[in-house]
């Protein structure tokens, strides 16, 4: 799992550059690498996630299961990407979203426990925490303010500018369900702007 370790710590190096070697080195130490299959579940909705997981390859999305029984999903995390319900990983709470892997899929996984260890150790790693954090926040905030301020074509159009690699790699099915759209809906969006 080389290659798959010197992906995560140059993700870590570009975010957090004051990070040194030695630092790199003790918290590579403490990583596990979990492989999936394509429609493996990563976390179950209700579980504790003990383990906060890098995707080193591959492509994961979150989702619940609503009243009605559909399947809705929340976000598409792939390589370079954390897959983790974030508040619930760090309160240790039952995660209220499931995530599946859409590839086969290779984690980088951190346990809760070493994750504090390494806070403690390491100011650069609680800055680098603050940093992860921070962008998940961001993330969030832009999610929620798109359902707010953006119309469907709008929300697709964003997605398509900020995920190009993605949009290939999804199902229709999962893209709607993101973008909070019925698919007759989208195949109009989707027609319209060919003509454009």
């Amino acid at each position: 799992m080389r290659a798959e370790t010197e992906f995560f710590l140059n993700s870590i190096r570009e975010f957090c550059p004051s990070m040194t070697e030695a630092e790199l080195s003790q918290f590579a130490s403490k990583l596990r690498f979990t492989e999936l299959k394509k429609k493996e579940v990563f976390l179950q909705s209700g579980e504790i996630q003990k383990a906060i997981g890098f995707v080193t390859k591959g492509l994961v999305r979150s989702f619940f299961i609503d009243q009605d029984g559909n399947e809705r999903t929340v976000g598409f995390y792939p390589e370079g990407d954390y897959a983790t319900h974030y508040p619930a990983f760090i309160s240790q709470k039952p995660s209220k979203y499931a995530i599946q892997c859409l590839e086969p899929t290779t984690f980088a996984c951190l346990s809760f426990e070493d994750m504090q260890w390494i806070y403690q150790q390491s100011q650069n790693f609680e800055k680098y925490g603050r940093l992860v954090a921070e962008e998940i926040l961001k993330r969030q905030q832009a999610r929620i303010e798109s359902f707010v301020f953006q119309t469907a074509e709008e929300r697709y159009l964003d997605f398509i500018k900020q995920h190009p690699a993605l949009f290939n790699r999804v199902s229709l099915s999962h893209l709607c369900s993101y973008l909070g759209i019925e698919r007759q809906s989208l195949t109009r969006i989707r027609q319209k702007i060919a003509h454009h």
